[in-house]
C-alpha cells in the first residue's frame, strides 16, 4: 500500500475513533443526568406521598399535573418540593396546585364526605 494512502486511512480511523469517543462521552453525560433527574423525581414523589397520604402512582400523577398546570418543568417542580421541608418555603403557585391536586384525590376517594349534608 502506498504510504500516503496508509496515512490517509490511519487519519480517517483516528477521526472515527475520536468521534465515537466523543459520542460515548456525551451518552455517559446524558445517562448521568437522567439518573440524577430520576432520583430527584423519586424523592419528590416521596414528599407528595408523605404530605398527601397517597400511593406512589398517585403521587407521580400529582407531580405531572402540577408541572403541566403551572407550566413548570417536572424536574424544577421536583427540586422545589424536595427543598420544601428544609427551607419551609414552597412557590405559592406550586403549593396551591399541590393542595388542589390532593383535595381532588381526597374527594375522589370519599365522595360522600364532601357532599353537603
Amino acid at each position: 500500500m502506498l504510504p500516503a494512502r496508509r496515512r490517509a486511512e490511519d487519519a480517517a480511523c483516528e477521526r472515527a475513533e475520536r468521534s465515537a469517543s466523543a459520542e460515548l462521552e456525551e451518552q455517559v453525560e446524558q445517562l448521568k443526568e437522567a439518573v440524577t433527574s430520576h432520583a430527584v423525581i423519586d424523592q419528590a414523589i416521596g414528599v407528595v406521598i408523605a404530605v398527601g397520604g397517597i400511593r406512589p402512582a398517585e403521587a407521580w400523577d400529582v407531580l405531572r399535573e402540577i408541572s403541566m398546570r403551572t407550566n413548570t418543568g417536572l424536574r424544577l417542580v421536583a427540586r422545589r418540593l424536595i427543598a420544601w421541608p428544609r427551607t419551609q418555603e414552597l412557590d405559592p403557585v406550586i403549593r396551591a396546585e399541590l393542595e388542589r391536586q390532593l383535595a381532588q384525590r381526597r374527594e375522589a376517594a370519599d365522595p360522600v364526605a364532601t357532599e353537603p349534608g
